[in-house]
């Protein structure tokens, strides 16, 4: 009888600790859960490129590679959102420049030329709008120098600030930002500081942009 006793006691031990230490590998798990869903991202600052009103209810974040295809078709979705929604939503543009894109960072490096005097989103526009004429050229700095004569920049200081150790830091500072919230493909979107899956289409990020207005009330 004696020996019963001790047997279920050892047995009621057992089983006490394994209910125990599931508990415990449940709640590590819905802790490291709650981690990855809530990936945030460095506020926009007033030196980067953006679009729409600094008091906007949301804040998009896009960080993305000029030759990256599938930025290229995001490309008329956010041009047509950031039309439509105008002030409602502040959006900014930070470079990923992939290393597997020969030409991705010298096009980064272009648009930041053309911001410089005023029209990095002329430029921005035009590279998007052209990636399949200069994206596999080996000499894409020839059409880069006509797209800045198109939009009606100095070219001689465009040819200047491109070799300037200050745009090449922003472009760097932006990469690295996206690598400390996690990005690693392109595009991807911040909203209101939280990752979002990419949207099919127009409308689901409209109406994703739209929800955030309410969450910010």
């Amino acid at each position: 009888m004696k020996n019963k006793i001790i047997l279920w006691a050892i047995i009621a031990v057992i089983v006490i600790g394994s209910i125990f230490g599931i508990i415990k590998l449940a709640s590590k798990s819905q802790t490291a859960g709650s981690d990855n869903l809530a990936i945030t991202v460095s506020a926009i600052n007033d030196n980067e490129n953006t679009k729409g009103d600094k008091e906007a209810l949301a804040a998009l974040i896009e960080y993305s590679d000029f030759q990256c295809p599938a930025c290229g078709s995001y490309y008329p979705i956010l041009k047509k959102i950031t039309e439509d929604l105008g002030a409602k939503v502040r959006f900014a543009y930070r470079h990923f420049p992939l290393p597997q894109h020969k030409n991705a960072k010298l096009a980064a490096t272009v648009a930041e030329a053309a911001g410089k005097q005023g029209k990095f989103w002329e430029m921005h526009d035009l590279i998007f709008q052209n990636q399949s004429d200069w994206s596999e050229e080996k000499n894409a700095a020839v059409l880069f120098a006509k797209y800045a004569k198109d939009i009606g920049l100095d070219l001689a200081r465009f040819q200047t600030d491109i070799a300037s150790d200050e745009i090449k830091a922003k472009i760097e500072n932006d990469y690295k930002s996206g690598v400390k919230a996690g990005v690693n493909s392109t595009p991807s979107f911040f909203l209101n500081g939280k990752k979002m899956d990419n949207p099919r289409n127009y409308d689901e990020f409209k109406n994703a942009i739209e929800q955030a207005f309410g969450q910010s009330n």
